[in-house]
């Protein structure tokens, strides 16, 4: 049984983006809140940075990166049946994680510039999806207290020249109650908010899925530890895309690696991923 509704496809392909209500119960959603201010707590009893000057204004933005390395539970969200459902019904089968990380902020925080995480990873022209936001919310997201700020239907530019100067000016807060999931297509262009609020934080997990030929922002065989790689199933490994393997499954069919394959099949198969 699908997890998607309808309703929430159609919305994420014409506006590029979705929200799928309290997929978390309140249990699951405390563990992963309590594992996430323990990696916090770790960071600064190490004296690491989780401020980064590149994309935040001040340090109420709260910055913590290579999550599957802190605790078997982001990994666990990664591989949610809802996530993978929605990743490879957007990005297709070939789907690898280019990085999972996590955003709080605290009251005072600002916004950093807007901005389209395709455009980062992939040059224009930007003619179909090849990457995907998935975004779960630990606390209720409101503007207020600094929701990411997003433009519908931003999806549809192509090139950095259809761009409108004025796009911040555009955006819009998403709204989601905490434990629920916002989609949103590689291709929207957003920005943090601003926390505006005394004492509300808002914490949020961000996974950037890309079709399996996209270069990840994050290596994942040299940033996860020892112990970290040897507990991760076949499964795990390979939406991580780790291994000595890298961009070799839309060859395959054309190499060796498929010598029973015939050209006609081939061909059409990638027609249909292509659609």
């Amino acid at each position: 049984m699908s997890m998607i509704p309808d309703n929430a496809r159609r919305q994420l392909r014409e506006e590029g983006w979705c929200v799928l209500p309290k997929l978390m119960n309140p249990p699951e959603l405390r563990r992963v809140n309590d594992a996430l201010d323990r990696v916090v707590g770790e960071m600064r009893r190490r004296g690491a940075s989780t401020h980064s000057a590149l994309l935040d204004p001040n340090d109420s933005n709260i910055r913590v990166y290579n999550l599957p390395d802190w605790d078997p539970v982001f990994v666990e969200l990664l591989r949610h049946p809802a996530c993978l459902e929605i990743v490879r019904e957007v990005l297709g089968e070939g789907v690898i994680v280019s990085n999972f990380s996590g955003n709080i902020a605290l009251p005072g925080s600002r916004p950093m510039r807007i901005h389209s995480d395709q455009a980062l990873s992939v040059p224009d022209p930007w003619l179909e999806p090849w990457a995907l936001n998935l975004i779960w919310c630990l606390d209720d997201v409101y503007d207020a207290n600094g929701a990411t700020r997003f433009v519908p239907r931003s999806h549809k530019y192509t090139r950095f020249s259809e761009v409108p100067k004025d796009l911040a000016e555009q955006t819009v807060a998403f709204e989601a109650p905490a434990g629920s999931l916002i989609a949103m297509d590689g291709r929207v262009w957003h920005t943090s908010g601003s926390n505006r609020t005394e004492s509300a934080r808002r914490a949020m997990l961000f996974g950037y899925y890309v079709r399996d030929f996209v270069r990840q922002q994050v290596n994942w065989d040299v940033c996860l530890s020892p112990e970290t790689q040897a507990s991760l199933d076949q499964g795990a490994r390979e939406l991580l895309g780790m291994g000595p393997k890298a961009n070799v499954r839309i060859g395959s069919a054309l190499s060796r690696l498929s010598p029973d394959a015939e050209l006609p099949d081939i061909l059409s198969q990638g027609a249909r991923e292509n659609a």
